[in-house]
């Protein structure tokens, strides 16, 4: 619908004057036992068809960084800036050739903890660990529950109660105990770290791509607006000093990791502003308009869902119409 009212002419407005999009995983089709993650994987076939499309209807394809420039001098024609979130390896390996063959430039938003192998991705490791057993038993915070895994369903299920779990309880706790159960059942998360995150030499080489930029993801991937102001502060800046050191280029932006409103917080798009970023995005949908141009610290982004992958869908997202009826 939110397509055909932009062909229509509809709700102009609702477009503004570009917008960034998220990605994470790049990466052709996989064939796993259980993919609850599934909206955070697109091929690159459809990354290049999402870059067409936008080509075709009169984008301009600019780095995150011009982003402020754009808001407060803008032009009738639209722009659009690309962004993928946690350094996984696919990133270069699969997104940065369809960059390179479109000239689009991009940034890739880096968990210091994931890329020095000092932190576990808990969605991933829960993946892996649901979809392999067939019953995991665990303690929520009531007792031990015994979670029955013999179907997909029940496997979906129980994913969402360790999602909850971790965003509800003191995160770092709740991660250190998924990790623990993952261990127990023969899973090393620090390997799965490995094998899909980029280490400091790969983020290195990526970095002198003359399309590619490195923003900073925090060190340890948590939500910042559930940490004190010293902790969110502290995490953003040692994300950034990382980054300059491993590239001689002090970062000029960051994503907060998860991004959506319990996750970041009016507090947080401050205190990434006094520590020196002149951009920093969420993952709170939206397109950018002129009022951004006083938000820089807080921009919202749209994510391109692995399971809308047809161009008219990223025609539709563009368009701004379906956040503005969502509103």
């Amino acid at each position: 619908m939110a397509a055909a009212l932009a062909r229509a002419g509809m709700m102009p407005n609702a477009r503004g004057h570009g917008a960034i999009f998220t990605l994470h995983h790049v990466r052709p089709k996989q064939s796993r036992p259980l993919q609850p993650s599934g909206h955070l994987e697109v091929t690159p076939d459809f990354l290049g068809e999402a870059i067409e499309r936008l080509s075709a209807e009169g984008y301009e394809f600019i780095p995150l960084s011009d982003v402020p420039a754009r808001l407060a001098a803008p032009t009738k024609q639209p722009f659009a800036a690309f962004t993928l979130d946690d350094g996984y390896r696919n990133n270069a390996e699969y997104a940065l050739p369809v960059f390179a063959r479109y000239g689009v430039p991009f940034t890739i938003f880096v968990t210091r903890g994931f890329a020095e192998r000092t932190h576990s991705l808990w969605w991933e490791t829960v993946a892996e660990l649901l979809g392999r057993e067939r019953e995991v038993t665990f303690d929520f915070g009531g007792g031990s529950d015994i979670l029955d895994l013999t179907s997909e369903a029940r496997k979906f299920d129980a994913f969402d109660r360790f999602s909850s779990y971790v965003l509800e309880v003191e995160e770092s706790t709740a991660v250190s105990r998924v990790d623990a159960l993952a261990r127990k059942h023969g899973i090393d998360p620090l390997k799965i770290t490995a094998d899909l995150t980029m280490n400091a030499e790969e983020l290195r080489s990526v970095a002198v791509h003359p399309l590619a930029s490195l923003g900073a993801h925090t060190v340890s991937h948590r939500a910042v607006a559930r940490l004190s102001a010293e902790d969110a502060r502290a995490e953003m800046k040692q994300s950034s000093d990382w980054i300059e050191a491993l590239t001689g280029e002090r970062p000029q932006t960051i994503a907060y990791p998860y991004g959506s409103r319990a996750a970041v917080s009016e507090r947080d798009y401050a205190i990434a502003k006094e520590i020196g970023f002149s951009v920093a995005v969420t993952t709170q949908p939206g397109t950018l308009c002129a009022k951004y141009v006083n938000r820089l610290t807080g921009l919202p982004r749209i994510s391109l869902n692995g399971y809308y992958q047809q161009p008219r869908y990223v025609s539709a997202l563009a368009s701004g119409i379906p956040f503005v009826i969502g509103r």
